[in-house]
């Protein structure tokens, strides 16, 4: 390899696999000593790229451009890298050590292909990763060999240990506490108890069965806290009387393994019968997505996004008071969804944004990441309300907040990278007939491609009377660079 210069516009590379309390100080320590490395050496730190609660290890299953599936480290920090240092715009890579950049062979093959290619330093504070030789980068591999196999170890005591928790019907530790039960799993917690079985009754009740929603309405009416003080639902409603730890069973990976220590909360019959009887709602409801510019609108007076909503004047998008927006705006459905249409066909057509979506990453992920998504914006809710009891410091609340929007950043991301799929199908062939075609779904991803923080409405202009104005959504950002 040849010489190469001095670094002006380093990245420097932060990783923690779990963090926990005391690891939080280790991000800031890697930090530290990446920096005060680059100064003994000469380098310029232009960016600091962290990777929070980040496994070099755990990989999922994805879909690859050519149609086939693999099993990919999903790190979108650690590719944001090499995608800097392999255009010029970053002339260097500092890390702690080996272990906190590469985990996975592949990943670091692609370190060093970069490496190779732009002719750029790559150096651990810890002296573990130096690839500027053959003899470094033979090093470097069989470090990395170790640390793999090392993680494979670990991955397999805990998932051992787990299974062996299952099979004694004990609880898994971890996570936030389950309703109706102490925080240790253990104990049943007698007044909570008392609201699961009242549930089940109103559920149950063969001349006037409840809704989850009437169920969920009632208890807010009449103040019963939930487990982490956020708002009933019908969805956390359903959770609770469904889950088979309140029938005294145990799970493992979603199965049934077995009885359990604790006592149950609904005799085994009762709750068949309860998880029975939801099934066959749920069987007779349409829970496809109609509305799909949900999630693509947003209130231009309060930030918050809108939402489907059945109305008295028919389905419309607004900012839902019952969902904490301001309530000041609206706009009708069919209007908002046939001018967005309208919009994104003609992008479609343009040139210079075809251009920009064949940037795109075209990794595809997932139901598990979606899954994902939905379990770390339900814990941001737990978050808050354990910060409203007092449960927690406004430190550790404030820490284990960035940790998982950090998260949710991610997961979107890697949500939305499967709409250049529906792309791809979308401009084979007629772009209008394909967009009608479309589910609704897919027309969401595709918005949410194109414009990803998605429109603002404003509102409504009252001296123009009834008439549609479709100056009142607005793109938020610019298109997708």
């Amino acid at each position: 390899m040849k010489a190469h210069t001095t670094p002006k516009r380093a990245i420097l590379l932060v990783r923690i696999s779990d963090d926990k309390a005391e690891e939080a100080r280790g991000v800031g320590r890697q930090e530290a000593d990446g920096r005060r490395k680059a100064a003994d050496l000469g380098w310029t730190i232009a960016e600091v790229i962290t990777e929070n609660d980040t496994s070099a290890f755990k990989r999922r299953r994805v879909h690859l451009p050519d149609g086939s599936t693999a099993l990919r480290t999903i790190r979108p920090g650690f590719r944001s890298a090499l995608d800097k240092l392999s255009s010029g715009a970053r002339d260097g890579l500092i890390a702690d050590d080996l272990d906190r950049v590469a985990r996975d062979p592949r990943d670091l093959e692609d370190l060093i292909d970069v490496v190779e290619q732009q002719n750029v330093p790559a150096i651990a504070t810890t002296g573990s990763m130096r690839l500027d030789n053959d003899a470094g980068v033979t090093m470097a591999r069989i470090m990395c060999s170790i640390a793999n196999k090392s993680s494979r170890d670990t991955s397999r005591r805990v998932a051992r240990k787990h299974m062996e928790l299952a099979e004694e019907g004990k609880p898994g530790g971890g996570g936030f506490r389950g309703y109706g039960f102490t925080r240790s799993g253990m104990d049943v917690i007698a007044q909570e108890a008392g609201v699961i079985r009242w549930m089940a009754e109103r559920i149950l009740d063969p001349r006037d069965p409840w809704t989850l929603n009437r169920i969920a309405a009632d208890l807010e009416r009449r103040g019963v806290p939930s487990a982490t003080g956020a708002k009933w639902s019908g969805r956390s409603v359903r959770s609770i009387v469904t889950k088979p730890s309140v029938a005294g069973l145990r799970t493992h990976k979603g199965e049934v393994v077995g009885p359990a220590v604790w006592s149950a909360i609904l005799d085994r019959h009762t709750w068949e019968q309860v998880c029975a009887v939801l099934a066959g709602r749920a069987g007779n409801t349409d829970l496809t997505l109609k509305r799909w510019l949900t999630g693509a609108l947003w209130c231009s007076l309060c930030g918050h996004p809108l939402t489907g909503w059945q109305g008295n004047h028919g389905p419309r998008y607004w900012c839902a008071t019952p969902l904490d927006g301001c309530g000041k705006i609206a706009v009708k459905a069919g209007r908002a969804e046939s001018e967005v249409s309208l919009r994104i066909v003609v992008l479609l057509t343009r040139q210079d944004i075809l251009k920009r979506l064949t940037a795109i990453a075209t990794t595809n992920v997932t139901e598990d990441v979606r899954h994902e998504l939905a379990e770390d914006e339900a814990q941001l809710k737990q978050l808050a309300g354990m910060w409203a009891r007092k449960e927690l410091s406004f430190a550790e609340y404030r820490e284990a907040r960035t940790i998982i929007e950090e998260r949710l950043k991610e997961s979107r991301a890697l949500v939305q990278s499967s709409a250049p799929r529906v792309l791809r199908s979308l401009l084979a062939g007629d772009v209008h007939k394909g967009w009608e075609k479309l589910p609704p779904a897919g027309k969401r991803e595709v918005v949410l491609t194109l414009l990803p923080d998605g429109y603002e409405v404003g509102p409504h202009d009252r001296s123009r009377g009834n008439v549609f104005d479709p100056g009142r959504i607005r793109p938020r950002i610019t298109l997708v660079a």
